[in-house]
């Protein structure tokens, strides 16, 4: 075997829905691929919590079917990274161990909290004007008021669930836990704990935790990790661990990082103002950045990227390929007295399939994909989805493909804050993620965004590759500035121009929507955010 394909890396993408574990090249090609499903539990009071062991067993599942395939030998694998949802938090004993289910990014129970904390005698956006000047300056950002943070999180156990809060060892984002359970050592990469919002990040290459930021929200700084680079080598797997998943007692673990960075690096977009669009569950457009900034008005900020010394554009939709998974459980396929759940295959391709029978603007129906709040332009837990304009004559051929317009709308009207803060306009765009197998959703966001769109190769290991990328990186085996090269573009969509005025004229109907309704979603769920 050609040493240009050793060694390779066993790269875990851990999303909302599932964990994706890939065996990596050294020049980055997807060897195998395994998918394993996990659960999220919705809570009436805005809890959204999910089982740390069960993604355990899902990565060692889908890491073990992997090798049971031999397409790779376990002793060719030399390191291990992971990239993981941002602002899920967990909290564990001093043995690994998650003490409660961990509060995803979509957990909003903290909301009271912190809103509570923000607050002062001068308010800007529900900020106290004082807290907004301490924090940006030296964080970049802040809580979010929708509570979603790994923050708000936190306070909302130490408020709530005291026993908890007292038997914790250290609070972790959900990437560090599988660190962690790989290697028996306790850490965090500056990327993944951002989101704590105790860390001072105004010098990129010193990023340090800040003692008044922690005495402020009143926590512990002994439970709080210490801090390392992305690529840093957290430790070699433990003989428990790598016996559970099958690999050599040599293999290093990599720091790795959250799913915002790794997406970044994986989708080879790794010079400054060249932007990648992610859609996943969630989705955003990102780029790298040489300086700290911050748009507190449109949840836009600079924070610690994976890539030592840079910062990255953060900002996040709530809901984007959700809203498509939403359409197929909670209704196309959604089991009562007189529909039964259907055995197509391949729900998606089918659902691509009848959006491409409708026509662009579905006729002026309009959905809004805020089915978990919105973070991004607009920070609120109160916002929801809704279908706007439907007629007579509107079918569920329409919907389906308004779903797809409705979040290219949405990402439209993020795209316009994201330009004006990195003052530049994105020529063309990277998109990745599970949406990018989509070349229909590629094409109707080139339209609406009226952006260039490309396509790239395996768009759905992404952040494995990411991971990969920074493993490689790790052992010495990969340079940053290589990656670009090592990350092909499968096709490249161009905006239609007869579909120009169109998008335009329902993108202006769209953010009327927000503008109209908002304060009607305030009233109807203020007492029950998502």
């Amino acid at each position: 075997m050609k040493r240009l394909e050793l060694p390779y890396i066993l790269a875990l993408d851990h999303g909302t829905s599932g964990c994706k574990t890939a065996v990596v090249s050294s020049r980055g090609r997807i060897i195998d691929f395994e998918y394993v499903p996990t659960r999220i539990r919705f809570l009436p009071d805005g809890g959204a919590v999910a089982d740390p062991e069960e993604w355990w067993r899902a990565f060692a599942k889908g890491t073990q079917k992997i090798l049971r395939r031999r397409n790779v030998n376990s002793k060719q694998i030399a390191a291990i990274a992971v990239s993981s949802t941002f602002s899920s938090t967990v909290a564990v004993d001093a043995n690994g161990s998650h003490l409660m289910d961990s509060m995803t990014w979509m957990d909003s129970r903290g909301r009271h909290i912190i809103r509570r904390m923000a607050r002062g005698i001068i308010n800007v956006e529900g900020y106290a004007l004082s807290n907004l000047v301490r924090w940006i300056r030296k964080t970049a950002g802040g809580p979010s008021l929708s509570g979603k943070d790994d923050i708000a999180h936190v306070l909302f156990i130490k408020h709530h669930h005291p026993d908890v809060y007292a038997r914790t060892y250290k609070f972790l984002s959900s990437k560090d836990y599988f660190v962690f359970r790989l290697t028996g050592e306790c850490s965090a990469s500056y990327d993944s704990m951002a989101l704590f919002w105790v860390c001072d990040i105004r010098n990129i290459n010193h990023i340090r935790y800040d003692d008044g930021l922690i005495r402020q929200f009143g926590i512990d700084q002994d439970k709080l990790p210490p801090l390392r680079h992305s690529t840093d080598i957290a430790g070699r797997i433990s003989s428990t661990a790598a016996k559970e998943l099958g690999l050599s007692s040599d293999v290093q673990v990599i720091m790795g990082a959250a799913d915002h960075q790794c997406a970044l690096i994986g989708s080879g977009a790794v010079r400054d103002f060249e932007g990648h669009l992610y859609i996943g569950t969630s989705s955003w457009i990102e780029c790298l950045m040489p300086f700290k900034k911050t748009d507190p008005f449109h949840s836009i900020a600079t924070l610690p990227s994976a890539i030592t010394g840079r910062y990255q554009c953060i900002n996040e939709q709530d809901v984007a390929g959700g809203a498509l998974t939403f359409l197929k459980e909670n209704i196309l396929f959604h089991k009562n007295l007189i529909r039964h759940r259907s055995s197509i295959h391949d729900p998606y391709f089918e659902m691509d399939r009848i959006a491409r029978e409708a026509p662009p603007g579905c006729d002026g129906l309009i959905m809004t994909p805020w089915l978990n709040g919105e973070r991004s332009p607009a920070d609120s837990a109160t916002l929801r989805a809704g279908i706007f304009n439907i007629s007579m004559s509107s079918t569920l051929d329409h919907l389906i493909r308004a779903c797809y317009e409705g979040v290219a709308f949405n990402t439209r009207w993020n795209l316009e804050y994201v330009e004006k803060f990195i003052g530049k306009k994105f020529e063309t765009l990277r998109m990745i993620g599970g949406g990018a197998k989509s070349s229909l959703w590629c094409q109707i966001f080139a339209d609406v965004l009226n952006r260039t769109i490309l396509q790239m190769e395996d768009p759905i290991q992404a952040n494995a590759r990411g991971a990969a990328f920074l493993a490689l990186m790790g052992i010495g085996e990969l340079a940053i500035e290589d990656i670009g090269s090592l990350v092909p573009q499968k096709q490249g969509f161009e905006p239609l121009e007869p579909h120009r005025g169109l998008y335009d004229s329902l993108f202006k109907e769209f953010k009327m929507i927000y503008k109209n309704n908002r304060a009607m979603y305030w009233r109807l769920n203020r007492n029950k955010a998502p």
